[in-house]
């Protein structure tokens, strides 16, 4: 029996750290989708490979969601309904700050993601 708790002992403290190395996002960027929408997926084309290598993708990771999702079990995130997809909600700590309702296009897109970031959180942009 003693060999049992030592072993699930040492898989706890384990599985702990493992946890605790996980990296905590304090600011990410949440986009909302659905299945058939066109629109995200042309943000998926333009956008999203180069996302995770840009200033703005560095600061605020990106988090995807089903719309589905939005309507239950994440109401403390959100100040208000989802109602369209894409969206792309600017998270802190768990909470809204702000978001971006449709894909604009690339050239839009990347100019209302970095006014939002700077008015709501520390980002300065790639050369702050």
């Amino acid at each position: 029996m003693k060999r049992i708790t030592d072993t699930f002992r040492t898989a706890g403290i384990a599985a702990l750290f493992t946890v605790a190395a996980l990296p905590v996002w304090a600011v990410e960027l949440i986009m909302v989708e659905q299945p058939g929408c066109v629109y995200c997926a042309a943000w998926d084309l333009e956008i999203s490979e180069a996302y995770p290598k840009t200033p703005e993708g560095s600061f605020a990771p990106l988090r995807r969601m089903q719309i589905t999702e939005t309507r239950r079990g994440s109401a403390g995130i959100f100040t208000r309904p989802v109602n369209y997809t894409p969206t792309f909600v600017l998270v802190e700590n768990g909470h809204e700050l702000a978001r971006i309702e449709g894909y604009p296009g690339a050239h839009f897109f990347w100019g209302l993601l970095e006014m939002m970031l700077k008015q709501t959180t520390e980002y300065q942009g790639e050369n702050g």
